[in-house]
């Protein structure tokens, strides 16, 4: 198969372009990419979201993947939603969701309201993916005073809209607490995207 990496993935235009690489790099992304390139967002993702986690309700990890945030939550119940079976199915292997969810976060989610205690996501909100357009949804999934740690990088949270779409929902008071984390993406590997940051958007239903 191609030789992926970021640079493929931020090409990407749309959930069918999404799946077609995705799904051909899935067997091989956390050797090639989570383990070549030192991604460690999820893990501080992760981290985040257990530093203010005050309950154990589900989570919502949303674009999934094979499950890199996940594996950095311990023994929580968390269900992931991706687009790309094929990822969900390296997933499958690590036993890490309770449910495995393929489906399209720009479409109606088929989960109940008030299903989820939190929202996760690691490597969605980013070139070429997913844009603020799916918060409403995953704001009705989610139980009053959920907590979302989402990853983001800079670029893509003004080019995206997602500052005003917070701005938005924190006025209408959808949401509240909103914040920010600094994080690195990268560790440990030598490669052009080395240096480059994540911004963490932390907010709590209302």
């Amino acid at each position: 198969m191609p030789d992926y990496d970021l640079d493929n993935a931020y090409e990407i235009d749309g959930p069918d372009s999404a799946k077609a690489l995705y799904g051909a790099w899935a067997d091989t992304y956390d050797s090639s990419f989570g383990v070549g390139w030192g991604y460690i967002a999820p893990r501080e993702i992760a981290r985040i979201y257990a530093d203010l986690s005050d309950g154990d309700a589900p989570i919502l990890d949303i674009g999934a993947g094979t499950g890199l945030v996940a594996e950095h939550l311990g023994d929580r119940v968390v269900d992931g939603i991706d687009i790309t079976p094929e990822m969900l199915d390296v997933a499958a292997a690590k036993g890490l969701y309770r449910n495995r969810i393929v489906g399209n976060l720009l479409e109606p989610l088929t989960m109940a309201t008030d299903s989820y205690g939190g929202v996760i996501s690691s490597g969605t909100f980013t070139h070429g993916h997913v844009g603020p357009e799916c918060l409403p949804e995953l704001l009705r999934v989610t139980r009053p005073g959920a907590l979302f740690v989402c990853g983001c990088i800079p670029p893509v949270f003004d080019g995206m809209g997602f500052g005003s779409a917070l701005a938005v929902l924190n006025a209408r008071g959808h949401i509240g607490d909103l914040s920010f984390r600094d994080i690195p993406i990268y560790e440990g590997k030598d490669h052009p995207h080395a240096a480059d940051r994540g911004l963490v958007m932390v907010f709590r239903t209302c």
